[in-house]
C-alpha cells in the first residue's frame, strides 16, 4: 500500500482507501453488521487506513460498524464521517450550529470514540459556504477535544473553492474521475497551494467506469442508480456522475477500445485517478469483501502515460464534456 499526506491533518492515509455508503449491503438492501465487518476488517488487513462514513449511511449503523472496527485494532486507522444531511428539508436555513453540534456528538455516540479525526459538512447548499458561524463552530468542537479536522464534501468546484478560504478547512472531498474532469483546472492547484488535502469519492461513476454495465442492467428499485438519475432524491451528479446512462456506456465502450491490453477497467479507472499528485487518497466503497482486492489492483498497475491520458481527455471532451463539465 502506498500513503499520501492528507494535506494540513498531516495524517498519513493509505492512497486507496475505503468509503462506505454501500457497506453492509448494496445500494437499497438493509444494513448488515456480519457483512460490514467483513469489509473493514479486510480493508485494515490490506494496509488501508482511512475510512469514510457518515451519520446517515444506514442510519448511524455504518458510523456504528466503523467505530467498532477502530476500537477493534491495534493499527492507527482514520475516521472521517460526514453531518447534515439528516437536515429535512435540506436547505441551507437548517444548517445552524446548535443542530450541527448535536449530529457531531450523535456521531461519537454512534461510533463510542473520544474524538472524531475528521468531520465533513456534508454537502451543503451553496450558501453555506458564505456563513462564517457554521465554521468557526468546529474551531469550538476541535478546542473541546470532540474533533481533530474539519473538511466539507462538495458538489461544485465554487463550493470547494469557497470552503477553504476558511483556514479550519483542512480537507475537500469531491468527486473526480474519468466521467468528471473540471476539478483540476483550479480547484487542485488552490487546494496544494493551501495544502488541503483531497479526498476523492464516486472513482468509478456509481459503477459505470467497471465496465460491467450495459443497457439490460437492472437496478433495485431502491437503488439511487434507479431512481436518482435525474436528481429526483439529491443532486443528479452523485448518480453516474451527472452523466446520461446511454451517453456513459458508449464512453466506457470507447475507454475499452482504447485500453485493450487492460481487462480491468475498474483498476485502471482508479489509477487514473492517483495520477493526479494533488489527491491525498480515493474512497471507492465495497459492498463484498473481494471487492476490496479488486479495488486495491489499481495500486499494483504502472503509470499511465502522456498518451494514454491524453486518450482518455479526449473521450471526455468529446463524448461526457458538454454533459457534465459546466455544471459542477
Amino acid at each position: 500500500m502506498n500513503y499520501r499526506k492528507l494535506g494540513k491533518t498531516g495524517f498519513s492515509v493509505s492512497e486507496i482507501s475505503l468509503g462506505t455508503w454501500q457497506v453492509g449491503g448494496k445500494w437499497g438492501e438493509p444494513f448488515r453488521h456480519d457483512n460490514a465487518d467483513k469489509i473493514l476488517n479486510a480493508a485494515a488487513d490490506a494496509g488501508i487506513n482511512f475510512i469514510d462514513t457518515a451519520d446517515v449511511y444506514g442510519d448511524g449503523e455504518s458510523e456504528k460498524a466503523v467505530g467498532r472496527l477502530v476500537r477493534s485494532r491495534s493499527e492507527r486507522i482514520y475516521v472521517a464521517t460526514k453531518c447534515g444531511r439528516k437536515l429535512q428539508p435540506h436547505v441551507a436555513d437548517a444548517y445552524q450550529p446548535a443542530v450541527l453540534r448535536r449530529f457531531v456528538e450523535d456521531s461519537l455516540r454512534n461510533m463510542q470514540l473520544e474524538t472524531l479525526d475528521l468531520v465533513q459538512l456534508h454537502c451543503p447548499p451553496t450558501e453555506v459556504y458564505y456563513r462564517p458561524e457554521i465554521f468557526e463552530l468546529f474551531d469550538r468542537m476541535r478546542e473541546e477535544g470532540k474533533i481533530q479536522h474539519l473538511g466539507v464534501s462538495i458538489e461544485k468546484v465554487e463550493e470547494g473553492l469557497k470552503a477553504i478560504e476558511f483556514p479550519n478547512v483542512t480537507t475537500v472531498q469531491l468527486i473526480f474521475n474519468m466521467f468528471r474532469q473540471r476539478p483540476p483546472a483550479l480547484l487542485f492547484k488552490e487546494a496544494a497551494r493551501r495544502d488541503v488535502g483531497l479526498i476523492v469519492r464516486v472513482p468509478l461513476a456509481s459503477g459505470l467506469l467497471t465496465g460491467k454495465f450495459t443497457a439490460q442492467t437492472h437496478f433495485a428499485a431502491e437503488d439511487h442508480r434507479n431512481f436518482n438519475r435525474q436528481g429526483e432524491a439529491f443532486d443528479k451528479g452523485e448518480t453516474f456522475s451527472g452523466v446520461d446512462y446511454a451517453t456513459g456506456l458508449e464512453a466506457v465502450e470507447e475507454l475499452k477500445a482504447a485500453f485493450p491490453e487492460q481487462p480491468q477497467l475498474a483498476a485502471l479507472a482508479l489509477r487514473w485517478v492517483l495520477m493526479f499528485d494533488e489527491v491525498s487518497c480515493v474512497i471507492p466503497g465495497a459492498s463484498r469483501p473481494e471487492q476490496i482486492l479488486s479495488n486495491l489492483q489499481a495500486a499494483e498497475l504502472p503509470a499511465l502515460t502522456q498518451d494514454q491520458m491524453q486518450a482518455v481527455r479526449e473521450i471526455y471532451d468529446h463524448r461526457i464534456k458538454p454533459l457534465v463539465h459546466h455544471v459542477w
